[in-house]
């Protein structure tokens, strides 16, 4: 076994230019306590100055006393700290593991700023058992690329620099140091399916295979190096499937794709754009169900955090729908001389007023009104009122879309479609804009 030397860290972090700060991601744990050590042996030479971070899930009675041990910690190298308190609070049904992960994740993506390195602790048996995992779950070869080396993560880089360590490599360095650690008790029950690998199937595994963990470290590279190559090519083939709608694909062209390459890049969409990928079956659903949907039909794929939706040759991921607001919800909104603005409920953003120039629309009150049929709207001085659904084919607004959008009335009579159009003819009172709300492609 080869021992660990911080100075293993100058050269894994030798590519990487210099930057205002290195994070720590600093659980107080054996493998994190010492990167944070050795960090702080060899300061001078990293490219940043550095700092810690810990993140208080909120989840187990002692993480104060956890808190106050990370201070300690840092407080004692000169290193600065930074607590950052997230008050999980899973649903029932949901998985611990995966709230937490997704939660540090998502802090830690705010707390990078551009060029900043963010320095995590995973290391040689973290990797091996993330890829026995991804094997047991039937993972694709992203997944069995297991634990990346380097990866963007918001406006920095995240960075594993022990991920050619073992753990037995990393005790030692501790115990040598004298280190002191948090062992969290999570870590002996086996319920959890790590642990249960950790502690009941690697052990077995090595008395046969001592190298288990640097063989499956290199299957992981192998499967990284085929991830890759998929990637490539789906970078060459996504530009030439754009929809008509900014994000969008078009279905026309997607289907054209043989099925392997279709998968790859309906994947590689979906990581742009920031959503968690769908596991096997509801990617299945997209290209069985979705896809060759009739153009009228309103087929829906969902999974926490997107929705897969179509309108005609456009395919959508975009964030879920909320429930529809009450047809009966009326809502009394006064606008003047002056630019208003009235916040929606639901996610749904805002209503902006801009009064016409030389208008006085003083004292003047609106309703707002969502989800009715059978209006009419008279968008040209000269063309007569025409039915709300009609326009809406013409101006290409989705049917699942058109519950949500404002209806502006002064009485009884519909004089702007927020987003779309006023329905006054050529002289309306004023404009109606409506913004701050994350389905602006689904508006002409």
């Amino acid at each position: 076994m080869t021992a660990f030397d911080p100075a293993q860290l100058i050269a894994r972090l030798a590519p990487f230019k210099a930057t205002k700060r290195c994070w720590i991601a600093f659980s107080g744990g054996l493998d994190s306590t010492v990167l944070l050590s050795a960090a702080a042996s060899v300061r001078e030479a990293l490219p940043g100055v550095l700092h810690a971070i810990h993140l208080d899930h909120g989840l187990h009675p002692e993480s104060c006393a956890w808190v106050a041990h990370c201070q300690s910690c840092c407080e004692r190298l000169s290193i600065p700290l930074h607590v950052r308190h997230l008050h999980l609070q899973p649903h029932p049904g949901d998985s611990i593991e995966a709230v937490a992960r997704e939660a540090r994740y998502r802090t830690f993506s705010s707390l990078l700023d551009p060029g900043d390195l963010l320095l995590t602790a995973h290391n040689r048996d973290d990797q091996a058992e993330t890829l026995l995992l991804a094997l047991l779950r039937g993972s694709g070869v992203h997944g069995l690329a297991a634990i990346p080396f380097e990866m963007r993560l918001g406006a920095g880089h995240l960075i594993r620099p022990l991920l050619n360590v073992t753990r037995s490599a990393l005790a030692d360095y501790a115990r040598t140091e004298g280190l002191t650690w948090i062992d969290d008790p999570s870590n002996a029950v086996t319920a959890l399916d790590r642990n249960y690998l950790r502690h009941q199937v690697l052990p077995r595994l090595r008395e046969r295979w001592p190298a288990l963990a640097t063989t499956l470290s290199r299957s992981a590279g192998h499967c990284a190096e085929a991830a890759r190559l998929v990637d490539n090519l789906s970078a060459q083939t996504l530009p030439g499937l754009a929809g008509k709608r900014p994000g969008t694909l078009n279905i026309s062209e997607l289907n054209h794709l043989e099925r392997p390459l279709q998968k790859a890049v309906l994947r590689l969409w979906l990581r742009q754009r920031g959503y968690i990928m769908p596991d096997t079956r509801h990617l299945l659903r997209i290209l069985d169900e979705v896809l060759p949907a009739r153009q009228d039909a309103s087929p829906l794929v969902a999974w926490p955090g997107c929705e897969i939706r179509r309108y005609r040759q456009d395919l959508f991921a975009m964030p879920p729908l909320p429930q529809p607001l009450p047809l009966d919800l009326e809502i009394i909104w006064s606008v003047g001389n002056e630019m208003a603005t009235l916040e929606l409920s639901q996610g749904l953003g805002r209503l902006e007023w801009f009064p016409a120039p030389g208008e006085n629309t003083s004292g003047q009150a609106v309703v707002v009104r969502f989800g009715l049929t059978g209006l009419r709207c008279r968008h040209r001085a000269d063309r007569s009122p025409i039915p709300f659904k009609k326009l809406c084919q013409a101006l290409g607004i989705p049917a699942w879309w058109r519950p949500y959008v404002p209806l502006i009335f002064a009485g009884d009579s519909l004089i702007a479609i927020a987003g779309v159009c006023s329905c006054q003819g050529d002289e309306p009172m004023g404009e109606f804009h409506w913004r701050g709300h994350p389905w602006d492609s689904l508006l002409v």
